[in-house]
C-alpha cells in the first residue's frame, strides 16, 4: 500500500486525502488544529463554489452540508458612479442565472467535518504544526508527500514563478464579515445570488449567501484598493467595531446594498476577518534541506487575489487534478519529473482562473465594459457571463480579445 503524507488541512488537502482513502492509499493528514480549534476559531475565507467544484465533492461523498447550505442561483453585477453631491449610486446592475447552483459552506464547518470524516474512513490525521525541518524528517517514511498549508514557513519551500506571476505586491486590501438578518435584494427577493459591486477607484463589495456554524448566512466581503478608503484594517478591530466600520463602509460607497442590511448583526464572535497577499503562482516542486522533493498544492502553488472567487474552486480542481495524477502512476516512483507533470495537468485548468483573475483585478477595458453595458438587455450575456465563475477557460473565446468580444456581442444583437 502507498504512503501519502498531506500536510495541510483544507479543502485541496483534506479533498484529496479522503479521496485517496477511498482508494485504498495509507494516508496522513497533518493539520495544525483540531477540529473543536478550527470550529472554535475565526473564519479563514469567503469561498463560493460553483458546479463542477461542487461534483468534485459529490463524486467523493463530502457534500454533508449541501441539503442545509443555500443554494445559489445567481450573479448580479453593480457598477457604482458618482453622483454630484458626492455620493454613489449605480449606473448599471442586472442579474445573470447559473446553470448549476453554487454553494458556500463556512470552511470552519467544512474542514473540521472533513477532519472527522476521514479519521472515520480510516484515515490517519496528526494534529500537530509543521516546521520545514519536521518535514525534512518526514519525507524518507513516505512515496509522496503534499504541502497544501499556503501560509507560513513551508511555503519558503516553494520559488516565485515569475513567468506567470505579474503582481509582487497586494493588489486588494480583504475584510470579511459573516452576517445574519441580511435582506434579499427587492429586485430578485426569490432568487438567492451572489452581488458583485464595483465602486471604481474605491474597490468591490461582495455578497454571498453562505452556511456557518449556526446555519444559514451572508458573507460581506469588500476587496479595497490599497491606499483608498477601504484600505482601513491596519488597527485590526474587534468584531463589534469591524462590524459598525464595515457597514459605515457600505452605507458610504454602496448604498444600494446598504438598504439590505439593516438588521444584520455577526454570526458570532469570530466571523470577521482582514488580510492582504499578492497574487502568485509558484514553482510547484519544493526541495528540502536534505534533498527531498515535496509537491505543492492549491495556494501554496496557485494563490489568487479572491475577486473571482475561484480559490475553493481551484483548491477542489488541484484535488480532483492530482488525485487523477497518482491514480495513474500506479507502482511507479513519484519523482520531480512526475511531480511537474502533475502540475502542469492542474495548470491547464488553473491557468484560465488565474489570466482572469489578474485582468479584473485592473480597470475594465472598454470592450468588457460594452459586454457588462450589453448584459441588462441581452440576457444570453449576463448568462454566459456568470457561468464562467464555474468555467473560466470559456472567457478565452469570447472575452479577453476586443474583436472577438465584438463578433460576440454582434452575434447576440443582430436582429
Amino acid at each position: 500500500m502507498r504512503k501519502v503524507l498531506v500536510v495541510g488541512a483544507g479543502q485541496a488537502g483534506l479533498q484529496l486525502a479522503l479521496g485517496l482513502v477511498g482508494r485504498d492509499y495509507d494516508v496522513t493528514v497533518m493539520s495544525a488544529r483540531t477540529p473543536e480549534e478550527i470550529r472554535a476559531g475565526r473564519v479563514t475565507s469567503t469561498q463560493c463554489m460553483f458546479g463542477p467544484a461542487l461534483q468534485h465533492e459529490r463524486d467523493l461523498e463530502l457534500n454533508l452540508w449541501e441539503e442545509r447550505t443555500p443554494r445559489v442561483e445567481g450573479l448580479g453585477l453593480s457598477v457604482g458612479a458618482p453622483t454630484d453631491d458626492g455620493g454613489w449610486q449605480r449606473a448599471l446592475n442586472w442579474l445573470g442565472l447559473l446553470d448549476d447552483h453554487a454553494q458556500s459552506v463556512d470552511q470552519r464547518v467544512k474542514m473540521a467535518g472533513w477532519l472527522e470524516l476521514l479519521e472515520d474512513r480510516g484515515g490517519r490525521v496528526v494534529y500537530h504544526g509543521v516546521t520545514t525541518s519536521d518535514l525534512d524528517a518526514l519525507t524518507a517514511r513516505y512515496d509522496l508527500v503534499l504541502v497544501a498549508a499556503g501560509k507560513g514557513e513551508l511555503v519558503e519551500a516553494f520559488h516565485r514563478d515569475p513567468g506567470r506571476s505579474p503582481y509582487r505586491t497586494p493588489q486588494r486590501v480583504l475584510s470579511v464579515a459573516y452576517v445574519h438578518g441580511m435582506a434579499p435584494r427587492p429586485e430578485h427577493p426569490d432568487v438567492r445570488a451572489v452581488r458583485f459591486n464595483a465602486v471604481p477607484g474605491v474597490g468591490e463589495l461582495f455578497a454571498i449567501p453562505g452556511f456557518t456554524l449556526s446555519g444559514p448566512c451572508d458573507i460581506l466581503f469588500f476587496e479595497g484598493l490599497p491606499g483608498g478608503p477601504l484600505d482601513c484594517w491596519d488597527d485590526r478591530p474587534g468584531p463589534d467595531e469591524h462590524l459598525d466600520r464595515f457597514l459605515s463602509l457600505v452605507r458610504e460607497y454602496v448604498p444600494w446594498e446598504y438598504e439590505r442590511c439593516g438588521e444584520v448583526e455577526l454570526t458570532d464572535p469570530k466571523a470577521t476577518l482582514t488580510g492582504a497577499y499578492a497574487p502568485v503562482v509558484r514553482k510547484p516542486v519544493g526541495v528540502l534541506p536534505s534533498g527531498g522533493r515535496v509537491l505543492g498544492m492549491a495556494d501554496v502553488v496557485v494563490a489568487n487575489d479572491p475577486l473571482t472567487g475561484q480559490g475553493s474552486n481551484n483548491a477542489a480542481r488541484c484535488a480532483a487534478s492530482y488525485l487523477d495524477s497518482i491514480l495513474a502512476r500506479g507502482d511507479r516512483p513519484f519523482d520531480e519529473a512526475w511531480m511537474h507533470e502533475a502540475f502542469e495537468a492542474y495548470w491547464e485548468s488553473a491557468r484560465h482562473a488565474t489570466h482572469w483573475t489578474n485582468a479584473m483585478l485592473q480597470p475594465p477595458p472598454e470592450h468588457v465594459m460594452r459586454i457588462f453595458g450589453t448584459a441588462p438587455e441581452v440576457p444570453e450575456v449576463a448568462r454566459r457571463f456568470v457561468n464562467c465563475f464555474a468555467d473560466p477557460s470559456d472567457l478565452e473565446k469570447w472575452f479577453f480579445d476586443p474583436e472577438l468580444a465584438d463578433r460576440y456581442l454582434t452575434s447576440v444583437t443582430r436582429g
